[in-house]
């Protein structure tokens, strides 16, 4: 479970600067993020910390994310929509 300081920070990084990636970000760590188990809440940390046009690439479905987990929280924000 995310405390509101962790919350907040990861709302903060969420909001990368690219118009695209906002509008798929932001929605969904203010609607779903909250209700994620811990593991798909780490696995949205470690999202956060790639490149944002490889994040924009995997979420549009151009290419596929490197490995397992990214994919399946790339797969969960995907769904959210």
């Amino acid at each position: 479970m995310l405390s509101e300081i962790e919350y907040k920070k990861l709302a903060w990084h969420s909001r990368r600067g690219m118009r695209e990636l906002d509008l798929l970000l932001l929605p969904f760590v203010e609607g779903v993020l909250r209700e994620l188990s811990t593991e798909d809440q780490t696995l949205y940390k470690l999202l956060l910390d790639e490149e944002d046009q490889d994040l924009y690439n995997w979420l549009v479905l151009r290419a596929a994310a490197p490995n397992e987990g990214l994919t399946k929280i790339v797969g969960v924000i995907r769904a959210s929509r």
